[in-house]
C-alpha cells in the first residue's frame, strides 16, 4: 500500500535532485520575502546563491522557537495575509502561541504527506476514518481530516471526547480507522471493554497515533486490546502538523516526506551535523511551503536517522522514535506545556504564592498525569480550608486558560520545598517513555 510510489520509493539521487531544486527554491523566496530571516543571512555572511549543494545546508542559520516568538504573530510568514487561507497554532513559551500560516498549496502539500501516511495504516477510498484527535487551532483533528479527504475516505470528525458516542458511531458505521492520541484510544479500548465489546465487535484495522510520547508497551498493548495495527504519526504545527512522518508495517522507524522536509540531525551543543544512527537533535528545514517555510528549524526533538531502504520498499529515510527534548517543553496529554508558562501564572498570584514551586509528571494506567506542587505565602496557612480551595480554584482557571488542560494542585506551607544551590529542578517526570 503506496500512495506516492514515484516520491516514496525514489532513489537517492532522484530524491536529492528533487531536494535540492526546493532548497534553492526555498532559501531564494525566505531571503526575499522574510526580513527576520534574511537578517540572519546577512549576519552570517551567507546569501541564497551560496547554496549549491544539500552539503551547503551548513552554511545557513538556523531558525528556533525564540525567533517565532520574537516574530509574533505573523513576523516569519512569507506569502501576504490575502494568501493565508488557514491559521493553526501551539503553545508558547511566554503565552504568546507559535502561529503557523498556510496558503492553499500548503493545505495541498499537507493533504498529500497525510495521505501517504493513513495509506501506510492501509487506508483506501473504502476506508472510514474516525479523527478523534481535537479540531480548531490544534492541527491533530484537521491534519488527519485533510490528509483522508485527500484518500477520497469516508471522514467522520468526531474530534476528542464524548467516548460512548465514539464507540456508537465506530459501530453502526463501522470506522476501519481511528486516529488520535495514544492514550485516548486506551481510554476507547476500556470504554468498549466496560460495554462487553470485543475487537471482533468492532470493524477497526488500523490506527495512527500522535501528539503525544508513547511507549512500544503502549502500542502493544492498544494492538491487542483493540486488535488493530497501531502506526506512529510525528509533526509539529509550527513546521506542518501530522504528517511529517510515519510509521509502516514494518515498525522500524518513521519515514520522513523527505520532498517536502529535508531532515539533519545536529549535535545540539556544537551544532554540527551528525551521521546516520547517531543520536542527536531533528533540525527540519521545510521545502515546499510558501505561507510559513522554515529554513533549519531546530525541532529540540532528540532522534537519529536511517537511510536504508525499508522492508516495506520505500526509500523515504526513516527517524527513530524520539527520545527526549533538548529544552524544558514536556507533552502532556498531547499539549504543549513549558514550566515558564505555568511560573506565569504563580506570579499573578504573589501575595498568596511563592515561586517555590514543582511540577509532578507521571502515568497511571496509561495517562498523563499533571501535578503543581507550590508553598504558600508566609503567614498562610493550609489548614485554612476555604481560603485554600478558593484559591485553588482561581490558579486552576488561569492554568486552563493559558496551558489549555488542567492539574492537580497542591498547596505547601511555606519553607517546604527543598532548596538548590545552583539551577533549581522545577520538573519531576517519571514517566518512561
Amino acid at each position: 500500500m503506496i500512495w506516492n510510489e514515484a516520491i516514496e520509493c525514489a532513489d537517492r539521487e532522484a530524491m536529492q535532485k528533487i531536494q535540492l531544486e526546493r532548497l534553492k527554491e526555498t532559501v531564494d523566496y525566505v531571503y526575499e520575502n522574510v526580513g527576520p530571516y534574511r537578517k540572519k543571512m546577512e549576519e552570517k555572511g551567507v546569501v541564497p546563491g551560496d547554496i549549491r549543494t544539500l552539503a551547503d545546508i551548513t552554511k545557513l542559520p538556523f531558525i528556533t522557537k525564540e525567533d517565532l516568538a520574537n516574530n509574533y504573530p505573523n513576523g516569519l510568514f512569507a506569502a501576504d495575509m490575502e494568501d493565508i487561507v488557514r491559521i493553526h497554532a501551539s503553545s508558547g513559551t511566554t503565552g504568546k502561541p507559535k502561529i503557523a500560516g498556510y496558503t492553499r498549496g500548503d493545505l495541498d502539500m499537507w493533504g498529500e504527506c497525510v495521505a501517504r501516511c493513513l495509506t501506510m495504516a492501509g487506508a483506501t477510498k473504502k476506508s472510514v476514518v474516525q479523527v478523534a484527535y481535537g479540531y480548531g487551532l490544534f492541527t491533530g483533528g484537521l491534519g488527519a481530516h485533510i490528509g483522508a479527504e485527500t484518500i477520497g475516505a469516508t471522514v467522520i470528525p468526531m474530534s476528542s471526547g464524548n467516548t460512548q458516542k465514539q464507540l456508537m458511531f465506530m459501530q453502526d458505521l463501522k470506522s476501519t480507522h481511528l486516529c488520535c492520541t495514544p492514550s485516548y484510544a486506551l481510554t476507547i479500548a476500556e470504554a468498549a471493554e466496560k460495554a462487553g465489546l470485543s475487537p471482533e465487535e468492532i470493524s477497526l484495522k488500523a490506527g495512527v497515533f500522535g501528539a503525544e510520547p508513547w511507549t512500544e508497551g503502549m502500542r502493544n498493548e492498544i494492538e491487542k486490546r483493540l486488535g488493530i495495527h497501531a502506526h506512529d504519526i510525528y509533526g509539529l504545527s509550527e513546521v506542518m502538523g501530522p504528517g511529517v512522518s510515519t510509521s509502516c508495517s514494518e515498525n522500524a522507524g518513521m519515514h520522513i516526506m523527505e520532498d517536502y522536509f529535508f531532515p539533519e540531525i545536529i549535535d545540539p551543543d556544537t551544532l554540527e551535523p551528525l551521521p546516520d544512527g547517531e543520536k542527536g537533535e531533528l533540525v527540519i528545514t521545510t521545502i515546499g511551503k510558501k505561507g510559513m517555510p522554515l529554513v533549519r528549524y531546530r525541532t529540540r526533538d532528540i532522534c537519529y536517522l536511517n537511510h536504508e531502504k525499508c522492508e516495506c520498499g520505500r526509500t523515504l529515510v526513516r527517524m527513530s522514535r524520539v527520545f527526549g527534548r533538548t529544552d524544558d517543553m514536556l507533552i502532556i496529554r498531547g499539549v504543549n506545556v513549558f514550566p515558564s508558562q505555568v511560573e506565569t501564572v504563580i506570579s499573578r498570584f504573589s501575595e498568596t504564592l511563592t515561586m517555590n514551586y514543582k511540577l509532578y509528571v507521571g502515568r497511571e494506567d496509561n495517562k498523563d498525569t499533571f501535578e503543581l506542587a507550590v508553598e504558600l505565602a508566609e503567614g498562610l496557612a493550609i489548614d485554612d480550608i476555604t481560603f485554600v480551595e478558593n484559591l485553588r480554584t482561581r490558579v486552576d482557571h488561569e492554568l486552563r486558560s493559558i496551558l489549555g488542560i488542567g492539574c492537580k494542585i497542591r498547596f505547601l506551607n511555606a519553607g517546604t520545598l527543598p532548596r538548590s544551590e545552583g539551577k533549581a529542578v522545577r520538573v519531576e517526570d517519571t514517566r518512561k517513555l
